[in-house]
């Protein structure tokens, strides 16, 4: 070899310095770039796992050099963690008002702002041999009277066109899936809005046909997997708000207004429907996110400013484009 082929050990030293001073200072940048953004810990109704972790996370990092460290959980499940002293986040995020009425009497915040809402439907999986029926039944929802069938649909001698969704969901072998009426409110919500069908679409012991008992082991999954497993198959059909389906790719049946409790007034409208869960009674509530600063928020001052933000014009254009409906006419609540 000549000598220009040749690296001395001065050079192999020089080059190798050369190396770790670049790895250090690339090193460096990426922690520094760490560091501008502060952790800010949020504890949010599972429900909204895709929003939070996705969409609203990078704009809060942009925004306001916030850095989210989400816990998904049932609104229920966190507000008692949080009055318990077991977590501490520096925000809550909750679906319908009682969860974080419960925090907030519990001196665990001051205040709490609406930041969006959504209703109830119910999902269905595209591998289900109930599937057609199922999108029969998408593009007639709404309407409890129903026009001449579709060519090639059969009619049920006994009850009509089947082609509703409550009547599909009755029928027999269908797998349907909720989460847990204790820790949850969509597992409270599903039950609600089948006994306004009841009342309101002259369906007498419609809930209990479809869902069983109000524990019903066999129905009952944790949040996060309820929609994956529509999505596998595993599931035909299961309860949801008008916001997780999306995500999935998976298609849903809407819900007429008077039942998908979306509504601000349907405890007043209907003051006799109410649910027993461990001795503990509830009534319908409207499907309302609010969100609160907690008092002992190790990061207060970004905790008020992410509350903030999520009222604004950005967060709010967020929210409208992930089928979150605006918080319209509802009230903050106060502890």
């Amino acid at each position: 070899m000549t000598s220009a082929c040749l690296l001395t050990r001065r050079d192999v030293l020089a080059r190798g310095l050369t190396i770790a001073a670049a790895s250090a200072l690339a090193g460096l940048r990426l922690h520094t770039l760490a560091d501008a953004l502060a952790a800010l810990d949020v504890a949010y109704a599972g429900s909204m796992g895709s929003l939070m972790e996705g969409p609203l996370k990078t704009a809060a990092a942009q925004a306001l050099k916030l850095d989210l460290h989400g816990r998904a959980q049932g609104s229920n499940a966190l507000a008692q963690l949080i009055v318990g002293g077991s977590i501490r986040p520096d925000v809550f995020i909750s679906i319908t008002p009682s969860p974080m009425l419960t925090v907030l009497h519990a001196a665990k915040a001051d205040t709490a702002v609406p930041v969006a809402r959504t209703e109830m439907v119910i999902a269905y999986s595209p591998k289900s041999k109930f599937a057609e029926k199922f999108a029969l039944a998408a593009r007639l929802a709404g309407s409890e009277i129903l026009g001449p069938l579709p060519p090639g649909m059969i009619e049920d001698r006994q009850h009509g066109p089947a082609v509703t969704w409550w009547q599909i969901l009755q029928e027999p072998g269908l797998r349907f899936g909720r989460t847990d009426p204790v820790t949850d409110p969509q597992g409270r919500n599903i039950i609600f809005t089948l006994m306004l069908a009841e009342k309101l679409l002259k369906q007498p012991g419609l809930a209990m046909k479809i869902l069983g008992s109000t524990i019903n082991p066999q129905q009952i999954f944790t949040e996060p997997t309820v929609q994956a497993r529509l999505q596998s198959g595993e599931l035909d059909a299961a309860s949801a708000y008008k916001i997780q389906p999306g995500p999935f790719n998976l298609p849903f049946i809407t819900l007429q207004p008077e039942i998908n409790l979306s509504g601000e007034r349907i405890h007043a409208d209907h003051p006799e429907i109410t649910l027993t869960v461990n001795g503990k009674a509830y009534q319908p509530e409207p499907l309302i996110f609010y969100a609160a600063a907690l008092k002992d928020a190790p990061n207060k001052n970004a905790a008020a400013a992410f509350v903030e933000w999520l009222t604004g014009t950005e967060a709010q254009a967020i929210f409208r484009r992930y089928n979150y409906g605006p918080p319209g006419g509802a009230s903050g609540l106060h502890a």
